[in-house]
């Protein structure tokens, strides 16, 4: 089988090793990929929301199955131009892609279908927006409505700094026109839970849970970034709190998604924080997240293009979706500076003993044959152990070995995960 895969991240590549596992995958096709991807997949520099080209050279390659992985271009509506071409394909369509696309679309699903989440209100207006924050309760969080890189939220502990917020997204259009409508949210408290799913508007089959890092710094200070690491499974997520989200949040959503003339197939993200009235929805993702794929992927133990396919034809519930009982941890070794001013281009080296496995490259480019750093995010070092603290000290051991210039890491991922053990 000929495989494509649009996107060109440490979130890509995890999925292309996992996919290449299967005995009937012949070829698999990057678009754009990576330096670091490029060895274990043809990568072609065609960009990911090209979707003109990706098509054409789909076509071209007579592609048998398509991954389409970012945001950007499932909201674009890759996935939907592929499938009118009669490719077979992995990702919702744009119009259920508007889950993540759209926080005002998700807010307003969630109210008028009672899955839980944070109260808030909608401005297109940034007087009224600047007016309703006079007397709004404080810490507040603000949100950009459309896609930001991630960086469209912001957590304001002040009144001034929700206020400036509102001003740079709706005035100032830090994100565009993301920021032409913004929600204004209640500010939940307790601990945070990635959960990715699989679902084909029939069935939900969750993944193993994660924890992610957002901070750049050690205990949790800093700016916010894209994931300095990860760990799964996530120690608050037990059994019981996993029964109340199927029946609260999972189905309903997928329920009401249908309900919408939206049928979501594909990895729907729910980013949940479980508060002291229960777990609530603070995210939706449309797509498997980044850099929790590093984690929760390593520990399936069933064949993901199967998987994927079965999602993609409506036949979920007949699939084998199975994860190990052990643990997994994800260090992310990022350029210094990074999420805003760094340096790039340095020589990476990746010791043979340390095998690559579970090395995720996100930012790096071919020179020859040197692999140079190319990016914030530079890559991923995953470790995976019977236990927690074991897959951490493993994951910090391998990514000791993993030398570049510019290259800085946290030093604390999994300590709050282990804390939470140990009680």
């Amino acid at each position: 089988m000929k495989i494509l895969v649009v996107g060109g991240g440490g979130r890509e590549h995890a999925i292309i090793k996992k996919i290449k596992e299967n005995k009937k995958v012949t070829e698999v096709y990057a678009l754009p990929g990576n330096g670091g991807i490029a060895a274990d997949a043809t990568c072609v520099n065609i960009g990911a929301k090209d979707i003109p080209a990706i098509v054409a050279f789909a076509k071209e390659k007579q592609i048998d199955f398509a991954v389409v992985a970012p945001d950007d271009p499932l909201v674009l509506g890759a996935v939907d131009a592929l499938e009118a071409e009669g490719f077979a394909c992995f990702g919702p369509r744009a119009n259920a892609a508007i889950i993540e696309g759209s926080k005002v679309f998700s807010k307003n699903l969630m109210k008028k279908y009672g899955i839980p989440t944070a109260t808030y209100e909608v401005f297109t207006e940034l007087d009224a927006a600047l007016k309703y924050l006079e007397t709004a309760p404080i810490p507040t969080v603000v949100k950009a409505d459309g896609l930001a890189l991630g960086k469209g939220v912001i957590i304001a502990q002040t009144r001034e700094e929700a206020m400036s917020a509102v001003r740079s997204m709706m005035e100032d259009r830090q994100f565009g026109e993301s920021g032409s409508r913004v929600v204004i949210e209640e500010f939940l408290t307790g601990p945070e839970v990635s959960v990715l799913a699989f679902t084909d508007g029939n069935v939900v089959r969750p993944m193993v849970s994660s924890m992610d890092h957002k901070r750049a710094l050690d205990n949790d200070e800093g700016l916010n970034t894209g994931g300095m690491g990860t760990v799964a499974p996530n120690p608050y997520y037990t059994a019981e709190i996993a029964n109340e989200c199927m029946k609260k949040i999972f189905l309903p959503t997928m329920h009401a998604m249908n309900a919408e003339g939206r049928t979501f197939r594909g990895c729907l993200y729910f980013g949940l924080m479980i508060t002291p009235d229960g777990p609530k929805v603070i995210e939706y993702n449309c797509r498997f997240g980044d850099p929790e794929t590093q984690v929760v992927l390593p520990l399936m133990e069933s064949d993901l293009l199967d998987v994927m396919m079965a999602t993609a034809s409506g036949t979920l519930a007949d699939a084998d979706v199975r994860f190990s009982n052990g643990a997994a941890c994800c260090v992310i070794i990022a350029s210094k500076g990074y999420p805003v001013k760094y340096e790039s281009g340095f020589p990476m080296e990746l010791p043979a003993d340390l095998g690559d496995r579970f090395i995720y490259v996100a930012g790096a480019k071919r020179d020859g044959e040197r692999l140079l750093s190319a990016g914030g995010r530079v890559l991923g070092v995953t470790a995976i152990a019977d236990t927690l603290d074991v897959a951490v000290q493993k994951a910090y051991d391998h990514a000791g070995k993993v030398q570049f210039e510019n290259g800085y890491c946290r030093s604390d991922i999994g300590a709050r995960a282990l804390k939470a053990l140990n009680k």
